[in-house]
């Protein structure tokens, strides 16, 4: 899967036929008609309220997909700057760590790399990678 650019509305789409739920559960689920369906499939991105309710109705998480795109493709914060920035302004929301991988992320970069797409010195420069993660995914997987 191409986590740089995602189409929610194809992916609900998949998701759907894949699980085989009726369209009127759906429907009745999210509170709409049919005809709003096929818009929500053909639409490049959902309110989170609604991508919420697919979510729940769909048990995959599709918010995840999202926070794949911003594993790969954000910047990464500089640490020195960053922590003095942390220091100085208190959130009152959560922080999160950006470094999380998941299976699918590392099988995305694994196989970038093997089919020759990238090279490990591209990924570790364009993903921000740390070169001993890298390497440590390699031997594992």
């Amino acid at each position: 899967m191409n986590f740089k650019k995602n189409h929610i509305g194809s992916l609900l789409k998949i998701k759907v036929a894949e699980s085989g739920i009726d369209l009127s559960r759906i429907c009745n689920f999210i509170k709409c008609d049919e005809s709003d369906v096929q818009k929500m499939y053909n639409a490049e991105s959902l309110d989170t309220e609604i991508l919420l309710k697919w979510s729940k109705l769909l048990e995959y998480d599709f918010f995840r997909i999202y926070t794949q795109h911003l594993i790969l493709y954000a910047p990464s914060p500089r640490t020195e700057t960053f922590d003095k920035q942390q220091k100085l302004q208190k959130s009152e929301l959560p922080q999160f760590r950006k470094n999380i991988y998941t299976k699918e992320i590392i099988d995305f970069i694994l196989e970038r790399i093997s089919t020759g797409e990238m090279t490990k010195l591209q990924v570790i420069n364009e993903y921000k990678i740390p070169k001993t993660t890298l390497y440590k995914w390699i031997s594992k997987y």
